[in-house]
């Protein structure tokens, strides 16, 4: 079977054929003109070997820096880097090939540290952070894990490599994600962990990556936080009503036990019954709006056309005049009745500031954004003087107020996945109240 030839022969006998017709005229006429034998004999063999000569030092030039580039790019391909080609003359073909080869390997070398640093710092970071990080290939086989994971599952890294999920007991957190979660680790003892799962490629297949950290400290701080505030709120408004009280019976039991009474010991004992009535009532208005907020049930979503709802609302309050400006026609899913008491109570407080300096007009209106929907109320009153306390429960600077309205406004607008900000206004007078709910 014919196999056509290598390159380097195809170049000898290129190099043959370019010199032969010169070689066979050469030797034409010296054999058919009247020269001895001898020197025929001797000019034809210097006129073959010249030309085979020739032909094989053409093969060299063209094979040997060639095969220099192979050498050269074969250890580009095996991560040597440290092998370069020299060239006498930069300026002819050859010489440029190397010398782009040179700089590629150069090129490689600076990317193949920058990658090998990258991965030293991503190794490190891995093993310094206190979150347990599995990646598992699409067949749910583990892997990547880090130290932290295996303190986790209480496995060394040999022993759970190479092993699928069900095997580990992961399964479980391979559902809806982020999320926290109440779960016992096989290499821990009980508690909340935030899930986090999403997807990578790696040699052009999905693979699962699956994070976990523990919340249990950062949440009891939280709670712990939580619970001292309450406590410092409860204990002042409890000394608030019961010091009083308790004040006033020990002077009306003082008072029973005179003899005789004095003369106006009726309007003592009505007027310290009024002030105990009083407090009674205070500490009734607490109880109850903390009920308001521990019974705030989740919403239930339904579409509601936005318009209608605003100019309702904005209806209802007729102290200080509220504007509503035109905006596009929006249908939110939402909770009418949570989504509407969240709007009174902003349009009232909008009211109670504007009524308080003697501020004109209350501006209620709503946009479109990236995030979804944005609700504005504007209004002309003093604005905020200190922004630490708006979201505080109980914390109130209104007289008989329970310092619970833009409490219960912010849980609301986050249980639809929103988030409700005040700020003082930059345009005039006043504060904004920025209410922003999903697409």
């Amino acid at each position: 079977m014919w196999r056509r030839p290598r390159l380097d022969q195809q170049i000898f006998l290129l190099a043959i054929g370019a010199g032969f017709p010169g070689a066979l005229t050469a030797l034409w006429i010296l054999w058919t003109e009247a020269y001895t034998p001898k020197v025929q004999w001797t000019l034809s063999v210097i006129i073959v070997v010249t030309l085979v000569g020739l032909a094989s030092s053409v093969r060299t030039r063209v094979v040997v820096p060639l095969q220099t580039l192979a050498n050269l790019l074969a250890a580009l391909r095996e991560d040597d880097f440290s092998i370069r080609g020299r060239t006498n003359n930069p300026d002819d073909p050859m010489g440029a090939a190397l010398i782009e080869v040179n700089a590629l390997a150069e090129t490689l070398h600076e990317q193949r540290l920058g990658a090998v640093e990258a991965t030293a710092l991503l190794r490190t970071v891995m093993e310094q952070i206190d979150v347990a990080v599995f990646a598992f290939d699409p067949e749910q086989r583990l892997r990547i894990v880090n130290r932290t994971g295996e303190r986790l599952m209480g496995k060394s890294m040999e022993h759970m490599l190479g092993r699928t999920a069900d095997e580990l007991q992961l399964t479980e957190w391979f559902g809806e994600a982020p999320r926290v979660v109440d779960v016992s680790p096989p290499g821990g003892g009980p508690g909340r962990w935030e899930v986090r799962k999403t997807t990578f490629r790696l040699g052009g297949l999905p693979h699962d990556l699956l994070v976990l950290s523990d919340v249990s400290r950062p949440l009891r701080e939280q709670e712990r936080q939580a619970w001292q505030r309450l406590i410092r709120v409860i204990g002042h408004e409890l000394g608030n009503s019961l010091g009083p009280i308790k004040s006033i019976a020990g002077t009306l039991e003082t008072l029973l036990h005179r003899d005789p009474p004095p003369g106006d010991w009726r309007d003592d004992m009505a007027r310290g019954l009024q002030v105990i009535a009083s407090r009674t009532e205070s500490l009734s208005r607490f109880t109850g709006a903390s009920a308001r907020l521990a019974r705030l049930p989740a919403p239930r979503l339904a579409p509601i056309v936005l318009k209608p709802l605003m100019q309702r609302v904005a209806a209802l309050d007729r102290r200080v005049p509220v504007v509503v400006k035109p905006g596009p026609d929006v249908t939110v899913d939402a909770d009418a009745d949570q989504l509407e008491q969240l709007l009174i109570n902003l349009l009232r407080n909008a009211a109670d500031a504007c009524l308080e300096v003697g501020g004109q007009t209350v501006t209620a209106g709503w946009r479109r954004t990236r995030a979804g929907l944005e609700i504005l109320v504007e209004d002309e009153g003093p604005g905020l003087s200190n922004t630490a306390n708006l979201f505080v429960p109980f914390f109130t600077t209104k007289p008989g107020g329970s310092g619970i309205g833009l409490v219960l406004c912010r849980q609301i607008a986050e249980g639809h996945g929103g988030s409700l900000t005040l700020e003082n206004r930059q345009d005039a007078r006043g504060c904004r109240a920025r209410l922003t709910l999903p697409a």
